[in-house]
């Protein structure tokens, strides 16, 4: 049965001042957020944070792991640049943060361009609980186990092909999917949220895909609504993003100005641009 229109419009609003208020809880609380990132990203990562109103801890020595996630809101883990001394800090984190009851957020980076680095997502996968997995489809299609080979970090599939390897894996793990691309879909299990912002520019700066992963990161540390928090950082980066890049000449510009809107966007400019659907 089709869900009346009034009561779509309804949802509709009522995500949309969710999502304000998630964000304005990161703002004020300003959590502690723990990246085992790549050190391609780790600068762009922590300013994201930072812009966004929370503070990173970019942090991999083993021997302070346990430490670290204890003062932590939430722990992000992302394989992009593995090594055994990286992989061996992760699996202690991770094991730590499900311990404490902390939220995990995994981005699985290149999956299914290595050997190594599918045996590595298949070793964390298997020893502990995530809140959110947040992947390109291509990442989330190698994930699943499906048959697909990706190119580096850019997605090769369609978000229509990875669309039943997220929820098969939201039902498997538990958890909330998130697949980044032209558009960006929120699954956990049959909760289905799409967001149209963004820009085809975003696609052209290293590390904002990671940059999504580490404000998901933060806004689970302040809700234990996973789906919800994660379509709310979302939203607010594909927003943040779109209007800094229709201001930007390039790239480079579009960095700055990215940081900058993140920093200082209005609940008026988010209202006005935000584009979504849900079936909540």
């Amino acid at each position: 049965m089709d869900i009346p229109c009034d009561l779509k419009k309804n949802k509709i609003i009522h995500m949309k001042k969710n999502i304000w208020n998630h964000y304005q809880k990161v703002k004020s609380s300003s959590p502690l957020v723990h990246n085992i990132t790549n050190y391609v990203v780790m600068n762009n990562t922590a300013n994201a944070l930072l812009s966004a109103g929370a503070s990173p801890i970019m942090a991999h020595a083993l021997e302070e792991m346990e430490d670290m996630v204890r003062i932590s809101g939430a722990l992000v883990i992302n394989i992009g640049t593995l090594s055994p001394q990286w992989i061996a800090a992760m699996k202690l984190a991770i094991k730590q943060a499900n311990k404490l009851n902390k939220p995990v957020v995994f981005d699985p980076v290149g999956a299914g361009a290595s050997a190594y680095r599918n045996k590595t997502i298949s070793e964390l996968l298997s020893i502990g609980k995530y809140a959110v997995i947040r992947g390109n489809a291509s990442e989330l299609m190698a994930v699943a186990s499906s048959e697909n080979h990706t190119k580096g970090v850019d997605s090769v599939n369609t978000l229509e092909q990875a669309f039943g390897s997220a929820q098969y894996l939201s039902k498997k793990q538990d958890n909330v999917i998130c697949m980044s691309g032209k558009t960006d879909v929120i699954i956990y299990k049959d909760k289905i949220a799409k967001i149209f912002n963004g820009h085809e520019m975003m696609g052209k700066v290293t590390g904002l895909g990671c940059s999504a992963t580490a404000l998901i990161g933060a806004f689970v540390a302040v809700s234990d609504d996973y789906f919800s928090a994660t379509v709310s950082a979302m939203a607010i980066m594909g927003v943040a993003g779109e209007i800094a890049a229709n201001g930007s000449a390039g790239p480079g510009s579009l960095q700055l100005n990215f940081l900058d809107k993140l920093y200082n966007i209005t609940e008026e400019e988010f209202l006005q641009h935000i584009k979504l659907e849900t079936n909540v």
